[in-house]
């Protein structure tokens, strides 16, 4: 992709406005939030005070919307601790400018690579940088600055306490993970009537095992229909596709094709049933015809024995679903479900573990370090040439530029395109208001709290809409405090302009690419879901039931694999840079190859044996075999060279000799195919 194409796109992107659904009760309850510092800051200590303060109440309410599965008071109450500490020893060293520089270049680069723990981590270390820019200029003594500290942590806590009184919708975001997944077990069903291979995307599955982890406090006090449900899901998925595909299970036309779509039908009405009612908390509400097509007695004179195990296992798993999925009432201090909770650690425990995932970003050809060095030395220059530039509060340009950096090139490119439209609207208006209504102290806090409603209303809608409302906020706040009224809109938009472009000219110079490696994504997803077939094929060999640990860890890390790839495909589309040696055509083949190979260990999970079957001793041969080259492949993919089957091929056809199950013998052939498949759409790239 060009330069230009690049820049038109990422342009586009970062103005979208999206249609989502907005939330005004929690809109409001973090306004009320932010009305109650302001106020009563004002009331007892003034408005300098009152604006940091509401700074810190502020950014604790925006804290609570990030997509976390940690409770929202946690992350008020981390959101408002951090601003404090940050506030506190800028003011330190903000009379000094080497060393307020200095520490500016220490928090930029900590708060760059806290993105290694997650965007959540990365936006609140982004946003304190940001904020600690604007409120170091307010106190005047370090007493006053130990109070503006003080207060700031007070607006977090007040964020966090009306999180506890006031919920809204608990547990909502675990509800909502867990019933897209079931939800999206439902699609892949009814997909599969029309088209036997479909594919499934494993992310609503990835998300709700996410969700699922809860500390030891949540976990007493989790409904008990959050529980079980997902496992089940993961469990209904390679059933769902076993009994649809042709080559294992019924025939592509006939009476068994039919009665396998009726159970396609059937399956998806009850899922669905069950994701609404997890949703909503509600009862599971069964349509009496899906229950009957799960029942209908002549179903094992229909279908072929394997066909006809699968749908019974598929009845069964399904009763599971809609069991666990009712509310019930949890007695005693520990979840309803007899099996253990996924673990999250606490803050406290969660700090060595975030400690140690940046010092893993630590080394050369990280994203995450390169991002880094770019923001702390955009943030630096930024603020020197604020300090320069005879425009007067020249932070406006550092905090352009740290709020608008990410790790990647589209994001960073779009929301600088998107922070400089929003600013121009944002401060013009708030600008033309306060220059010509001359609003007061009470009521600039006023109109401040009014605009961060909006903000927090309006900001899953885009990043330029949400910008309007921010930069209006900055502007009455700082009104109502007296600082910044002379400084005019040009200047402000000038000054946001300036860190938007140093944001922008910073990627360009030293970038950090996704499209050199894809290659090495490619290698990953490769090489993780050959291990899952292999992890699968050995069960054969040493049956331990459907249930066996290494399999499912397998197969989690080749979930892991694909999602890395298919991120890295998508920003590396709009990036505007060569393919160098993996053209789009050959990376789409190639992604729908070993996913193809994926699906077909997943048929042989579907079938695995239980524990104490006779073994098949083949089948320890054909998991070594794949192991071993899908390990080759995966070096040969990184070294731009289509990768050879031979030994794998060799292995294929003895076992064909060996075994005399047609299912084995068929995923045997899939897999060898995906395999040839992947080789074919490498081979001109």
């Amino acid at each position: 992709m060009s330069w230009l194409r690049a820049l038109r796109e990422t342009a586009r992107s970062g103005l979208a406005v999206e249609r989502r659904r907005l939330a005004p009760v929690v809109a409001a309850r973090g306004a009320l939030g932010l009305a109650l510092v302001v106020g009563f800051s004002l009331a007892v200590f003034g408005p300098a005070v009152a604006a940091s303060s509401a700074f810190g109440a502020f950014q604790a309410a925006i804290a609570t919307f990030q997509r976390s599965w940690r409770p929202r008071p946690t992350l008020a109450l981390a959101s408002g601790a951090s601003l404090a500490v940050s506030t506190f020893l800028g003011y330190l060293t903000g009379t000094h400018t080497v060393l307020f520089l200095a520490l500016l270049i220490l928090w930029t680069f900590l708060s760059g690579l806290a993105w290694a723990a997650g965007p959540t981590a990365g936006i609140i270390a982004s946003s304190n940088v940001a904020i600690m820019l604007v409120t170091v200029t307010l106190p005047t003594s370090v007493a006053t600055a130990a109070g503006h500290a003080v207060m700031i942590f007070a607006g977090g806590v007040v964020q966090a306490a009306l999180v506890v009184l006031l919920p809204v919708r608990p547990w909502g975001a675990q509800r909502d993970a867990l019933a897209d997944a079931l939800a999206a077990e439902a699609d892949y069903a009814r997909r599969l009537r029309h088209d036997p291979v479909a594919p499934f995307d494993p992310v609503p599955l990835m998300t709700a095992r996410s969700a699922a982890a809860v500390t030891p406090r949540q976990a007493r006090r989790r409904p008990a229909e959050l529980h079980g449900p997902r496992r089940l899901a993961e469990r209904i998925r390679p059933v769902l596709a076993s009994l649809a595909d042709p080559a294992v299970g019924a025939p592509a036309e006939g009476p068994q094709r039919d009665r396998v779509r009726e159970l396609l039908a059937a399956a998806a009405e009850v899922l669905d049933a069950a994701a609404r009612a997890i949703r909503h908390g509600a009862p599971v509400r069964l349509p009496p015809a899906a229950v009957a097509a799960l029942r209908t007695p002549d179903t094992g004179t229909i279908l072929s024995e394997r066909s006809h195990r699968a749908a019974l296992r598929l009845a069964a798993l399904l009763g599971d679903v809609v069991e666990t999925a009712e509310p019930r009432t949890e007695t005693g201090d520990g979840p309803a479900d007899p099996s253990a909770p996924r673990a999250r650690p606490t803050l406290p425990r969660l700090l060595p573990l975030l400690v140690a995932r940046m010092r893993a970003e630590a080394r050369p050809g990280s994203a995450v370090l390169r991002h880094a060095l770019r923001v702390s030395a955009v943030t630096a220059a930024g603020y020197l040439l604020g300090l320069v530039l005879p425009f007067g509060h020249g932070y406006w340009a550092p905090m352009t530029s740290v709020m608008v950096m990410r790790p990647d090139f589209s994001q960073t490119y779009s929301r600088s395109v998107a922070r400089f439209g929003g600013t121009l609207v944002g401060v013009g208006l708030a600008s033309a208001v306060v220059q010509t209504a001359h609003p007061g102290t009470y009521l600039s806090a006023g109109l401040a709290v009014l605009c961060a409603f909006g903000m927090y209303l309006l900001m899953r809608m885009g990043y330029a809409v949400s910008q309007v409302c921010v930069a209006a906020y900055v502007v009455f706040l700082l009104g109502m405090e007296g600082s910044g009224v002379t400084q005019t809109v040009r200047e402000r938009v000038l000054l946001t302009l300036l860190g938007g472009l140093l944001a922008m000219l910073s990627y360009a110079v030293y970038p950090a690419w996704e499209t050199p490696r894809l290659r090495g994504r490619l290698a990953d997803w490769l090489t993780a879901t050959g291990r899952y077939a292999a992890a699968v094929a050995a069960r054969y060999a040493d049956p331990a039931g459907p249930g066996s640990p290494d399999v499912r860890e397998a197969l989690l890390s080749a979930r892991a694999a694909r999602v890395a790839w298919q991120d890295a495909l998508a920003r590396a589309t709009h990036e505007p840079v060569r393919h160098r040696g993996l053209p789009h055509a050959a990376a789409e083949g190639a992604g729908h190859a070993i996913a193809e190979f994926g699906r077909a260990a997943m048929l042989l999970e579907a079938h695995l044996p239980e524990h104490g079957a006779p073994p098949l001793p083949a089948a320890a041969g054909l998991a070594e075999a794949l192991g071993e080259a899908t390990e080759r492949g995966a070096k040969a993919v990184r070294e731009r060279k289509a990768p050879a089957w031979d030994d794998l091929c060799a292995t294929v056809t003895a076992w064909e000799t060996e075994v005399t199950d047609p299912l084995l013998r068929k995923a045997a052939r899939l897999l060898l195919a995906a395999l040839d498949d992947l080789s074919a759409a490498l081979t001109d790239a």
